[in-house]
């Protein structure tokens, strides 16, 4: 038995997982249906996919909430993942899924995938054969993705970084790779059985003023961790960053680099997929206000050529979307796909220059560390500051990154701390940016960049 088996029967051993039968799943993957794999409908490349946001405790929730996302024609349906299981609480999280179910009354923020158990969701994702990407936010995934896999869903979003930085204060930052390397292993094993699973990284990281070299760095080195373990299909992503142009110069930057990169450890033959985040940071109040700047996020994915978009709701700044929200918003984004044709490509070569050698600077940084692996070379460099991210609440993060926008709404960086940007890179950087201030003036600057949407 190799050391992953073992680790993997320890893992199932859990008290909260019926018998997990090895065999029974793994004949269960080789027989599935096309339709259920992501990267199927990837491959096809007929249409820019379309995948709202929703989870709901109770079995019949989801399987309703399911009915209107196919109802409004999703092309790739969600499942979020409760706050509890996301911490591996399943004992807090099945008191409150018999409490919900008991009442009616949601006791929690997401779909207790452990607790309701594969041969029950297994029902569900067979029943409606759409592609289900798997959304959590958990630094140790390990049973939550064996149970996804065996269920029928096959992508699986997050990373050892994107799924920590962003959320955990204290969660342990090397503990956190080698679980994911798991994860990557996991899914690399079941790729050989059928259509390939899906990674997904999450690239809106802490959505708030995140400059694009670090989101693109993020999602290169968690795209090569994935790969390096055999993952053949993988996506890089980012969200709406607030200037048009930055955003397209971000998707072809991002684009270009994934496939370098990729080819540098010998891995062509991956498939590498861009997804775009419409707007994940506050958003406005009015409805109608939302509703515009959805649209807008719609026609800017487009511009940028991505292959799957994921949607918001015009209810995210008042709470939770209803899935009448949820549904409007796949339908109206269908709609705009549809109706777009002949958009100008809008090149900025100046732009593009700038950004290649940010991010080129930083990954040979990371390269270029003593360490023997590469997810101890990233660890190093996060610890170092050498990679670090804006607002993230992480005791690991160094957050001496400062960063603000300019006049055309473009996130520039002020003070670069210990990322090694380029001097000629960083002296544009300020040059665009009206830094003749005092300290108070640019911090208001800074808050008002927070909330830009609103």
């Amino acid at each position: 038995m190799s050391q992953l088996q073992e680790e993997r029967e320890i893992i199932l051993g859990n008290e909260n997982v019926d018998s997990f039968d090895f065999d029974e799943v793994r004949e269960f993957v080789k027989g599935a249906d096309e339709n259920l794999f992501i990267s199927h409908h990837f491959a096809k490349k007929e249409k820019m996919l379309v995948q709202p946001r929703g989870g709901f405790p109770t079995y019949e929730k989801q399987f309703a909430l399911y009915e209107f996302f196919v109802d409004a024609n999703v092309d790739v349906l969600p499942l979020t993942i409760d706050s509890n299981t996301r911490l591996n609480d399943y004992t807090t999280a099945k008191k409150m899924l018999r409490l919900s179910e008991a009442n009616e009354v949601d006791m929690l923020n997401g779909y207790p995938l452990v607790n309701h158990g594969y041969r029950n969701t297994r029902k569900m994702m067979t029943h409606f054969n759409h592609p289900v990407s798997l959304r959590h936010g958990t630094p140790d995934a390990r049973l939550l993705i064996e149970i996804a896999i065996a269920s029928g869903i096959f992508e699986i979003e997050g990373g050892p970084i994107t799924y920590l930085l962003p959320y955990s204060k204290n969660f342990p930052l090397d503990k956190a790779f080698l679980y994911w390397k798991y994860v990557e292993r996991v899914c690399a094993d079941y790729s050989t059985l059928n259509r390939p699973i899906n990674r997904e990284s999450f690239g809106p990281l802490t959505a708030t003023l995140v400059p694009p070299s670090i989101t693109i760095v993020i999602q290169l080195l968690e795209m090569l961790l994935s790969l390096e373990e055999g993952v053949k299909s993988f996506s890089v992503s980012f969200s709406q960053q607030g200037s048009m142009v930055q955003d397209i110069v971000t998707g072809t930057v991002t684009r270009k680099l994934a496939d370098h990169y990729a080819a540098q450890i010998g891995c062509e033959d991956a498939i590498i997929n861009l997804v775009y985040h419409q707007w994940m940071g506050a958003f406005p109040t009015n409805r109608d206000s939302a509703d515009q700047l959805i649209n807008m996020s719609t026609v800017i994915a487009s511009m940028v050529g991505a292959d799957k978009i994921i949607t918001k709701t015009r209810e995210e700044a008042v709470g939770i979307p209803t899935k009448e929200a949820n549904a409007k918003t796949v339908a109206n984004t269908q709609y705009t796909l549809r109706i777009l044709s002949g958009l100008p490509a809008i090149v900025d070569e100046q732009e593009e220059e700038i950004l290649t050698a940010e991010v080129h600077a930083i990954m040979e940084a990371v390269f270029n560390d003593p360490a023997d692996t590469l997810w101890r070379k990233v660890f190093n460099s996060i610890k170092n500051g050498i990679i670090d991210v804006p607002f993230s609440p992480h005791i690991i993060n160094h957050n001496k990154m400062i960063t603000i926008r300019d006049a055309q709404k473009n996130i520039r960086i002020i003070e670069r701390g210990n990322v090694p940007i380029p001097d000629r890179c960083y002296a544009y950087e300020k040059s665009c940016c009206d830094l003749n201030k005092d300290t108070t003036s640019i911090v208001n600057d800074i808050i008002r960049d927070i909330g830009i949407m609103q």
